[in-house]
């Protein structure tokens, strides 16, 4: 039986057997019976990282280390609440760095990013996904919105509907006017700024 630890654009966790192209963590969140309580997180360093590292190898929630989460890519994991790994990822990391630094025009330590990403992702005293209004013409790629009352990636000329295993066909990206977008305020700008996430390989075909 899955276990409850793949990570939605909506910030669901949910109990999906595959796996996705990336994992990563939010602190301990599951119980010694490798489910879930309530919490949600229990530190405000939400990261992404890759699925293999230096041959090391762990049993999703057998120890007390940290929770392994999991996203289909990178899009995901970004609208969720989440930033790329310094330690596994530190390319992908620097270029968030560069392209924050870009928008805000000061260089940031990774605590002052999770600050702000927490304060955007999540509604006050709440666990519920903090979501905003923008228009559709000015988000950037990478940006993860609800279309149809379904999640849908932002690329190039087109929306790409999100499905857990892989995205559907592409839909013309239309001007739509305002919708409601699911990725962070903060990161919205660091992708305007140029950062590229890593898609599955659905979402570019």
């Amino acid at each position: 039986m899955p276990l409850q630890n793949r990570v939605l654009p909506t910030a669901d966790i949910v109990a999906i057997a595959d796996r996705g192209t990336l994992t990563g963590n939010r602190g301990i969140i599951h119980r010694d019976d490798k489910t879930l309580g309530t919490t949600r997180w229990s530190h405000h360093a939400w990261i992404c990282c890759t699925l293999y590292w230096q041959g090391r190898k762990r049993t999703p929630m057998s120890g007390r280390n940290w929770t392994e989460l999991f996203f289909l890519d990178e899009a995901v994991a970004l609208a969720a609440g989440h930033r790329p790994c310094g330690y596994c990822r530190r390319a992908a990391y620097n270029a968030f760095v560069e392209a924050w630094t870009a928008a805000v025009g000061t260089r940031p330590k990774a605590p002052e990013m999770d600050r702000a990403l927490h304060h955007a992702r999540i509604v006050p005293r709440t666990r519920q996904q903090q979501r905003h209004r923008a228009p559709l013409k000015t988000l950037p790629n990478g940006t993860m919105i609800l279309h149809n009352d379904a999640p849908h990636l932002v690329w190039a000329d087109d929306l790409r509907p999100y499905h857990p295993a892989r995205y559907g066909s592409a839909v013309p990206r239309q001007d739509a006017g305002d919708v409601t977008v699911l990725t962070p305020v903060p990161t919205i700008s660091v992708l305007r700024a140029g950062f590229q996430p890593m898609l599955h390989d659905s979402a570019i075909l």
